[in-house]
């Protein structure tokens, strides 16, 4: 392999550190802001916050420039739209919650930069994750948990390929976020205070089921009812799209008692209610699988998993129930296990592999 390396800047502190530690290194950076952004009236919204807005784009610009190293912005907009705005959508649809970001970092960060970058000339890709990529003695190549726990981001790359882990640095590893920013102001970056973005990018107002609404035309399912595990009607829902299992705020339901949906059913429009109770879970269902410290999840070893990326991880066992069906029998009750999230199975601190909630009981 060459030493040549293509940097994702998203304008924020911790690719710009990124870019410049391997600078540092040694290897000679390319740094690249990844054009996703529909239409100019988005990427103005997303100026002031965005990961790939405007604004990225200026300091991304102006930390390359510092640093003296080529900067480029390159348009993915096609295959954001199709692998992440469009499977977005169509989850909600069919009453699943999606988590878009690892859809991103699936196809788009890591599958197509990878290819554009290789074609530019690049054997690396590297990012600003708060994780470790690292090779295991037989040869597989995995990731392990951040340095930091509070900003471990593990559980959004589970779904990397071996082939795309091998072409892969992830330098702020072994940093917290503290010690980047220290590293940050030293260097002189102009990103060095710069705050974090947050939420999902091409929802710059963070009213999903508003976008849902305006992107999916006819598709869009209108209200229907709240019902409880029995079929009684309990009152009207403004439509599927509204909801995910576990919810609680934002029903408008006066039961009497704290009200939380335990299952959305989208072939009729359906909102089920329970207690809290009927949102814990002790087996989760999950497809899609991606292994990655063995060829097959080791269905003989005793994991931990996160259900969701804000959850702790909780010890579990797993069972093969079909071919690339499994099935995680945790040690104690998870909480809102929602079909269409994922679930990453961790032995210690390595990710062994992980795969898409179907379902739960």
């Amino acid at each position: 392999m060459n030493n040549t390396v293509v940097v994702g800047m998203s304008g924020g502190v911790d690719s710009s550190v990124a870019a410049y530690l391997l600078k540092k290194q040694g290897y000679d950076v390319i740094g690249v802001t990844m054009q996703v952004w529909q239409t100019e009236e988005q990427a103005i919204l997303e100026d002031n916050g965005g990961c790939c807005g405007l604004r990225a784009v200026d300091d991304a610009r102006r930390v390359a420039q510092y640093l003296k190293i080529p900067y480029y912005v390159m348009n993915f907009k096609d295959d954001f739209r199709h692998f992440v705005i469009d499977g977005f959508i169509s989850e909600y649809l069919e009453g699943r919650t999606p988590n878009p970001c690892i859809a991103c970092n699936r196809y788009v960060k890591w599958n197509c930069l990878l290819r554009r970058a290789r074609q530019i000339g690049a054997d690396y890709i590297a990012t600003g994750h708060y994780a470790r990529v690292v090779s295991l003695d037989s040869g597989r190549m995995t990731i392990k948990k951040s340095h930091t726990v509070t900003k471990d981001q593990t559980y959004v790359l589970y779904s990397l390929t071996q082939e795309e882990l091998k072409h892969t640095l992830m330098p702020i590893g072994d940093y917290d976020k503290d010690e980047v920013r220290k590293i940050a102001s030293a260097a002189g970056l102009p990103t060095a205070h710069k705050s974090d973005s947050q939420d999902i990018c091409f929802v710059p107002d963070h009213d999903y089921a508003g976008y849902i609404e305006r992107e999916a035309g006819d598709r869009l399912p209108g209200p229907g009812f709240f019902v409880d595990k029995d079929g009684n009607i309990l009152g009207r829902n403004k439509g599927i799209t509204h909801y995910t299992v576990g919810q609680r705020k934002g029903l408008g339901l006066s039961l009497g008692k704290p009200a939380f949906v335990t299952e959305i059913r989208p072939e009729t429009n359906e909102v089920v209610i329970g207690d809290a109770a009927d949102v814990m879970s002790n087996h989760v269902f999950f497809n899609n699988v991606n292994a990655m410290a063995h060829e097959k999840i080791d269905v003989t070893r005793h994991y931990t998993a996160k259900i969701r990326y804000s959850q702790t991880e909780t010890g579990c066992s797993v069972e093969e129930t079909s071919p690339g069906c499994y099935r995680a029998d945790f040690d104690k009750p998870v909480r809102a296990a929602a079909p269409g999230q994922a679930i990453v199975l961790y032995d210690g601190d390595i990710i062994e592999g992980g795969g898409t909630i179907t379902g739960r009981e």
